[in-house]
């Protein structure tokens, strides 16, 4: 994205980045985490957990920008994120 004119402090602002953590036997299968990720990172898993529902699965890692949006929507506790390390 290509903006009109660029912040001041562009080069102090660090963006923070998350590991997405799933608790695949709470899941439920009801996609909120899915549809409502604001950077794409989640998409349905191919197995089966112990309900017979497909879990997420995380897709793309390095996009996950720890907005804890996941785990605020999720009705079954079944996902949270924690601040990446900056290995």
């Amino acid at each position: 994205m290509t903006f009109w004119r660029v912040p001041l402090d562009l080069g102090e602002i660090q963006i923070s980045r998350g590991k997405v953590h799933i608790l695949e036997d709470r899941c439920k299968g009801c996609g909120y985490c899915i549809e409502f990720c604001p950077k794409d990172v989640l998409e349905f898993d191919t197995k089966f957990n112990q309900k017979g529902y497909h879990p997420p699965s995380v897709k793309i890692s390095d996009e996950c920008v720890n907005c804890h949006y996941c785990e605020i929507i999720c009705p079954e506790f079944a996902i949270y994120s924690v601040e990446a390390s900056a290995d």
